[in-house]
């Protein structure tokens, strides 16, 4: 039997609810970080998948298993390893025998791919054709092995680590494959209290118990009605004015003909639009603000932007680019 289905009112009022529920659970275990959250909701309720960046020990692989927890989804974990296979990630064929009728057939077993929220953990430590393995899942939702495909149960995203200090022996993404991770987010050192905090929670040998705020049925229709909101042509006209001002060009800005190479393509606009309407209503608003593109422009832009040799040279970072750009580009 179907559950009732709610109304998009009510759905919408459900959505804040739950943001605060789900910040709620998801802070018994992970101290501050509160942006981080913020950001990682948003790809989560958008259907996004999610790259975090941040040296090891910051929790970015417990904020994803505690976050599939408060869902009460499936999880799964891939440490990406210079050994590891495509097939380690997406199953294989074996070829079983049945004893009584001497018969032999192929059985797929289904790799750890076949889960909700999948945790790619130091995704640039595989080689690329590795990584590659990811690119169909994540774009598609889908998985092919032998000429088969295979299904991925919604929800389904992908939510990879990644230390942006040691990179003897990795492999970077290539542009195509990061292009596909909608929101890359940045997560930095706690502050003195929030580490005395962790230092305090973390020795004393108990774990907080997380509890599902959210069921699957309610998450999929949550997810499927930030797609029906309102859209708002200001925030439309903003976000594709600033993705265009990162491409170079007679017409860019000065900042970007001075230090980028590449800009961010049309899926930069998109994400900017929907992250900006998701945003909004994740706050109780039907309605996003050229102000909510503000907010996710960073974590959106950031992957997306190239910067050329003198950028690098003069250690000027994609992040500050994007900075100065929001400081130029007009809302209308």
């Amino acid at each position: 039997m179907n559950e009732p289905q709610m109304d998009d009112v009510a759905l919408l009022e459900e959505l804040a609810r739950t943001r605060e529920r789900l910040l709620d659970q998801i802070g018994r275990v992970i101290v501050g970080q509160r942006d981080v959250v913020e950001l990682m909701l948003t790809a989560l309720f958008a259907q996004g998948h999610c790259l975090f960046i941040g040296v090891p020990g910051l929790a970015k692989t417990l904020l994803v298993s505690t976050t599939a927890q408060a869902l009460g989804l499936g999880f799964s974990r891939i440490q990406f390893t210079p050994d590891l296979m495509p097939s380690d990630i997406t199953g294989t064929e074996v070829l079983e025998e049945d004893r009584s009728t001497g018969q032999r057939s192929l059985r797929f077993i289904r790799g750890p791919i076949f889960s909700n929220l999948i945790l790619a953990d130091e995704i640039n430590r595989t080689p690329p054709k590795t990584q590659s393995a990811l690119l169909q899942s994540m774009q598609e939702r889908q998985v092919t092995v032998a000429g088969h495909t295979h299904a991925l149960e919604p929800p389904f995203q992908v939510f990879a680590t990644q230390n942006p200090i040691e990179q003897e022996g990795t492999y970077p993404l290539p542009e195509a494959q990061l292009d596909r991770f909608m929101l890359s987010i940045e997560v930095g050192y706690p502050s003195e209290l929030e580490e005395l905090e962790i230092v305090q929670r973390t020795t004393v040998g108990q774990s907080p118990e997380v509890e599902a705020v959210v069921d699957r049925s309610l998450l999929l229709q949550l997810q499927d009605l930030v797609r029906r909101l309102p859209a708002s042509d200001d925030v439309n006209r903003f976000a594709v004015r600033l993705a265009r001002a990162t491409r170079p060009g007679p017409d860019a800005p000065e900042t970007t003909r001075r230090w980028v190479q590449w800009g961010a393509g049309p899926r930069a606009s998109q994400y900017l639009a929907l992250g900006a309407r998701v945003w909004a209503a994740l706050h109780g608003n039907e309605l996003p603000h050229p102000k909510d593109v503000r907010a996710i422009a960073p974590a959106v832009l950031g992957h997306r932007v190239l910067l050329n040799f003198q950028a690098e040279a003069q250690g000027i970072r994609a992040r500050d680019v994007v900075a100065e750009l929001l400081d130029q580009v007009s809302e209308r």
